[in-house]
């Protein structure tokens, strides 16, 4: 039988047995700016594995330069061949996906690569989509060292376009009660000095330090810290 994680009244998952879990989005997902831990899923994956007998099994889905259009075309099809077995299917999903939408092209003012509108239907259905599969947990974006900008000579990321990003996913998880883990407000927050040493030199993506420090934020955030008995 098929195990499940069932979400109870007061939002967290009932856990009985190991779990499969498809993490899937962006390059925040793959890991990429971490060439010793391989990124926080990897981390994770590292941390459930070491128990061989009820550690749960962690698939990396993260692709980089994907937008959310692009997490939505590959979601329902990655998710059914991840069931280890025959006639299973993973019990949870970790999203993060949505600062590459949020980028301007070629100059700091020009178009959005997503438009906000356009952006805000496609979070919603993949939202959507993703709770007809199983539970979903939502790890938002990092804040970009906005004076690294642009990326690739092409890409300018900007607080002020990922705030708006991030709130839009932010308001769309609320209203579906999936679990969101606001990433953006956590690490702005702390001093400049803090993100930038947690930052690769493109300003965009974690570093090692930076991987470590957002594992160690999901790990104590309630929906995943639940998952360790």
């Amino acid at each position: 039988m098929q195990t499940q994680a069932k979400p109870t009244q007061t939002g967290r998952l009932e856990v009985r047995q190991p779990l499969k879990v498809v993490a899937i989005g962006d390059s925040l997902v793959y890991g990429y700016g971490d060439p010793v831990g391989g990124g926080w899923v990897e981390g994770l994956r590292r941390q459930w594995m070491g128990d061989y007998q009820s550690g749960h099994v962690l698939y990396n889905l993260g692709i980089r330069g994907d937008r959310v259009a692009q997490v939505s075309q590959r979601l329902a099809g990655e998710f059914r061949y991840r069931g280890e077995l025959r006639n299973r299917v993973p019990d949870l999903i970790i999203l993060s996906v949505g600062v590459n939408d949020s980028a301007r092209l070629r100059q700091p003012d020009g178009r959005l690569f997503t438009e906000f509108e356009q952006f805000s239907q496609q979070i919603s259905d993949l939202l959507d989509q993703a709770q007809k599969l199983c539970p979903v947990l939502f790890v938002g974006m990092v804040p970009v060292d906005e004076d690294k900008m642009p990326f690739l000579n092409c890409f300018y990321f900007n607080h002020f376009d990922q705030y708006r990003y991030k709130e839009a996913v932010k308001t769309a998880c609320e209203a579906r009660q999936i679990p969101y883990l606001d990433i953006f407000d956590l690490w702005l927050g702390q001093p400049a000095t803090w993100r930038r040493s947690r930052l690769s030199d493109d300003g965009l993506h974690p570093n090692v330090l930076g991987y470590e420090t957002l594992r160690q934020d999901i790990l104590n955030w309630e929906p995943i810290a639940q998952l360790d008995w």
